[in-house]
């Protein structure tokens, strides 16, 4: 509360706005203070109607009235679960907007449609959560599906939440590609990074830097334009890539790059520092990017599992469609969860 007064002052303050990347950080951490104590608010406000009703359910011995006691509990209960659930993403960069970007591994058209299908999968739950979606980059097969694709991914915790999903998704099915109706199994990585709205503290050199140009593309190969607006940079030292063909010029997409680039490289440097601190400290758990993950069985029987938690489900097409948050709310419940 105290620290919400002092947004709230802060926010008031006529001044505030002649920096306006200031204006917004304060802003944002005060609406997401509001909420905070919105929360608590509604809980306190259960719990005392439930108290309240069961008073009257023994004073009046009217049965309605503790089915109207059980009601608010069971609500009650849902609320506790969700903040509980929320309190988990306490990660540094957490409450900020997601990069998500898919990548099919070796395997041709095979490795190629799952990406897509993995990409889809994204957009739908996305969409669910109410989650605004922007097409950062977008590379079609040869044949079907992608080579990949990056989406930026914004809504409340949209890293938190998709940092769960980092890793390599195997899908093993009948292939539709397959004229002997073959067994194939698939791979697509998915990297998921914060999209962090400020600017990060990174030195980025140019002669680190190998910055390629391209013409853009979109879903099902349309050009967004007829100029290699499209822009990817290598960053030399660590071999990461970041493509971004969603602005019509040059060099706003250009600017967007270097943007996330340097929050790929500030989370890497994190992650570096907190694998020195673990080692010293003897810490043998490390979280492993290429391993895989989850695996989707389509046939001879329907399963997906997530590899980490062994949490599972039947339900293969639900999960193709987007209803994912089981496994992430497993995810971040379980030890697995040390961001």
């Amino acid at each position: 509360m105290k620290r919400l007064e002092e947004l709230k002052a802060l926010s008031n303050d006529s001044t505030l706005w002649n920096d306006s990347n200031r204006a917004k950080v304060v802003m944002k951490e005060k609406s997401e203070c509001e909420a905070l104590v919105d929360s608590f608010i509604s809980l306190e406000r259960l719990l005392a109607d439930a108290q309240a009703a069961l008073d009257l359910a023994r004073e009046s011995g009217d049965a309605e009235f503790l089915g109207e006691a059980h009601r608010t509990l069971v609500k009650l209960e849902k609320e506790l679960s969700s903040q509980e659930f929320l309190c988990k993403m306490c990660g540094e960069f957490d409450k900020e907007p997601a990069i998500l970007e898919i990548n099919a591994g070796s395997g041709g058209t095979e490795a190629q449609d799952w990406a897509e299908m993995l990409l889809r999968l994204y957009m739908r739950w996305a969409e669910r959560k109410g989650f605004a979606l922007e097409e950062l980059d977008y590379q079609p097969g040869e044949g079907a599906g992608i080579t990949r694709a990056a989406l930026s991914v914004k809504g409340p915790f949209a890293f938190g939440h998709l940092r769960s999903e980092r890793g390599v998704h195997r899908l093993v099915r009948i292939s539709p590609f397959d004229s002997n109706a073959r067994r194939h199994t698939s791979f697509a990585s998915v990297a998921v990074s914060p999209d962090i709205e400020s600017e990060v503290e990174v030195q980025v050199e140019e002669k680190d830097l190998r910055v390629d140009t391209y013409r853009s593309s979109g879903a099902g190969g349309q050009h967004v334009n007829k100029t290699d607006s499209a822009v990817r940079l290598t960053h030399i030292p660590t071999g990461i890539v970041v493509a971004c063909q969603n602005e019509r010029s040059q060099h706003k997409n250009r600017e967007r790059a270097m943007k996330i680039l340097k929050a790929k490289l500030y989370e890497l440097q994190r992650r570096e520092q907190e694998d020195k601190i673990k080692a010293a400290q003897g810490e043998r758990k490390k979280i492993d990017f290429g391993s895989q993950i989850r695996s989707y069985v389509m046939q001879p029987y329907q399963l997906v599992k997530d590899l980490r938690t062994d949490f599972e489900t039947s339900d293969v097409n639900g999960v193709l469609d987007g209803s994912i948050d089981q496994f992430i709310e497993s995810y971040l419940l379980s030890e697995h969860n040390i961001e």
